[in-house]
């Protein structure tokens, strides 16, 4: 058995405190614990410990500092229950302590996969364009569930989503202009896919565009690409493979056939 001869304040931490103790060959150091695991266990002058004990308070205090550098973690920002597991995987923490933290955690409601994922949401909602297929993804990355990322999802109503989207589509078209008027729509709309928006908004957002079609830009872009392909094929072809050659190049970027018939004959003039 050893006897507990003399208990200290460590200089650098008040909050933690050196335990001496005597086994029959006078006073040594036997192991240090927080302020929390002295008051737990009654630590004081004279109380007899053995090695079970001395094991167990060790244990004990490696498992409280490791809950403290969760608590610390969880400071800056709400976490994933998976988010503290990892954390502490990588402070190299025993598994075993691992899990007895994660249920001290949850027990006293300091981790809850439902409420991170719907503070989630709303600031994906508030600070991004992103769409709920693509925040839902980052949830499950995060460890959350699939029902509690899609249950947290549903805060994004068809308007958030609609207005979102028309935002994403907007630079998008901006960004095309120079293309014709369907493959700027394409490309808006893989966009609006890679951003996770639901298929019934990506079709009205189209429909939307596809009613203000500018027939003005679209020859502009028409005019620009016919003068680019006509500069890589002229003097290779006759007229008749120049003609078949613009054709297929123009129709391919996505401009309408009769809108190709009509611009031919200005573009070839130009040879």
């Amino acid at each position: 058995m050893m006897k507990i001869t003399r208990i200290t304040t460590q200089k650098r931490s008040k909050h933690r405190y050196n335990i001496f103790i005597d086994g029959g060959q006078g006073e040594q150091y036997g192991f240090s614990v927080d302020e929390d695991i002295l008051i737990e266990f009654g630590l004081r002058k004279g109380l007899e410990l053995d090695e079970a004990m001395m094991r167990k308070l060790v244990q004990q205090d490696s498992i409280h500092k490791s809950y403290d550098q969760a608590i610390r973690y969880l400071g800056y920002r709400m976490r994933t229950e998976k988010e503290i597991r990892d954390y502490l995987l990588k402070k190299e923490v025993d598994r075993e302590h691992i899990t007895e933290i994660i249920n001290k955690l949850n027990s006293r409601k300091l981790l809850n996969d439902e409420e991170f994922a719907i503070a989630f949401v709303n600031t994906r909602i508030q600070t991004t364009t992103k769409g709920p297929g693509l925040v839902e993804k980052e949830l499950m990355q995060k460890g959350v569930t699939q029902q509690i990322a899609r249950q947290a999802v549903e805060q994004y109503t068809y308007g958030i989503q609609y207005e979102k989207a028309m935002k994403v589509a907007e630079k998008k078209i901006r960004q095309s202009s120079k293309h014709s008027f369907n493959k700027q729509l394409d490309q808006m709309q893989s966009t609006l896919i890679r951003n996770g928006f639901s298929r019934e908004v990506i079709n009205d957002v189209r429909s939307e565009y596809r009613e203000e079609t500018d027939q003005d830009a679209e020859l502009e872009a028409l005019q620009h690409h016919g003068e680019r392909l006509l500069r890589r094929y002229q003097g290779k072809y006759d007229d008749y493979e120049l003609r078949n050659k613009l054709k297929e190049g123009l129709y391919r970027q996505g401009f309408s056939i009769g809108m190709i018939e009509d611009a031919l004959p200005s573009l070839i003039e130009q040879t």
